[in-house]
């Protein structure tokens, strides 16, 4: 039930102040333990994600569009993660439930802001793979510096202007029903579900833009992947066929669980009538996939496993020669003590 302190009467109407954030109710023990997974999968997340942004570009054979791609999903993802995990964590341990109005229109903006340049940078990665396989004496024209920068540019814009519009309606509408979100984030859907006024245009609209992003990145995918395993059918070796297939694996199993799970949660007409069985889809798609995303690209991309041990056998050398150093300097310095005495 709403708290005193959380509502605000003005003209005989409420204003919401605070939310409430329900998560999945349980006991503290359960609580602690969940909140010990997620930190630990949070400070995997973002050591994953640090990792890809530290090596592309200290290696040169990393210095492509593709891992150009690759290193601005590494960016979203640590993002992402950080809009929800850190919150969710507070509120497990303190046992404070509550996040501000401002706080939850923020964290829901955020995460549908990053939500949408995921599909779209994702879309662009499969044209990428489409223009390295299909036509790859024409890769580096087609896919220079300013063109793949252009691209990323529009990914972002296209992100922040494409949520903008429905996130102002939704934090202009009157909450006075409840103050209570039955989820762990401020999703939308339980957000209009708290609304005392219509709101079957904003739905209609969500829907509208969820479908335009998903399914239009999903059919785009779809297209370049068919022109890619025609031309990779086409190719004369089973070892040209490995490789290519092996390029293009990783982003594929990314893209088919993204669009799995968030055509279940946000391609449907309304939300309403199924937001008891959104938690469990929203956590595959706000911490297990950005989790395991470094490691699907670094375990099935035998470039950047490569680079990773180069990197290790280079830091093992530094370390190595440092030791040696140190050895050498307390020896010396041993003997001309000694050679005092």
């Amino acid at each position: 039930m709403p708290q005193p302190n959380e509502l605000e009467m003005e003209n005989n109407t409420t204003k919401v102040t605070m939310f409430v954030l329900l998560g999945f109710p349980m006991g503290h023990k359960a609580e602690i333990l969940l909140s010990a997974i997620l930190l630990a999968m949070y400070i995997l997340t973002l050591t994953g994600n640090l990792v890809i942004l530290g090596i592309v570009p200290t290696n040169r054979q990393l210095h492509t569009p593709m891992y150009y791609f690759l290193c601005n999903l590494s960016v979203l993802d640590i993002f992402f993660t950080s809009v929800i995990i850190p919150q969710f964590i507070s509120n497990l341990l303190s046992g404070n439930k509550t996040i501000s109005f401002a706080g939850c229109m923020t964290q829901s903006y955020i995460y549908f802001f990053l939500g949408t340049v995921e599909y779209f940078l994702l879309t662009s990665m499969s044209y990428d793979r489409y223009t390295a396989i299909c036509n790859p004496l024409r890769y580096h024209t087609l896919m220079n510096g300013w063109v793949c920068t252009q691209m990323v540019l529009g990914c972002w814009m296209g992100g922040f202007l494409s949520v903008l519009f429905p996130t102002i309606l939704i934090s202009r509408l009157p909450y006075c029903q409840s103050n209570v979100i039955d989820h762990f984030f401020c999703d939308s859907g339980p957000l209009l579900e708290l609304s005392c006024s219509d709101t079957r245009m904003i739905e209609l609209m969500d829907f509208l833009l969820s479908s335009i992003v998903i399914l239009c990145s999903l059919v785009l995918t779809i297209i370049s992947y068919a022109y890619i395993i025609s031309t990779i059918l086409r190719i004369p070796t089973s070892m040209g066929q490995r490789k290519a297939f092996n390029t293009c694996a990783s982003h594929l199993t990314i893209i088919s669980i993204s669009c799995g799970i968030t055509i279940f949660i946000y391609v449907t007409p309304s939300q309403k009538g199924t937001l008891g069985l959104q938690k469990i889809p929203a956590v595959l798609t706000t911490i297990v996939c950005p989790f395991l995303n470094p490691f699907i690209f670094t375990l099935r991309n035998d470039t950047v496993t490569g680079a990773l041990k180069q990197c290790f056998v280079q830091l093992k050398d530094v370390v190595v020669h440092r030791v040696l150093q140190c050895q050498r300097g307390s020896a010396a310095l041993r003997k001309a003590l000694h050679g005092k005495l």
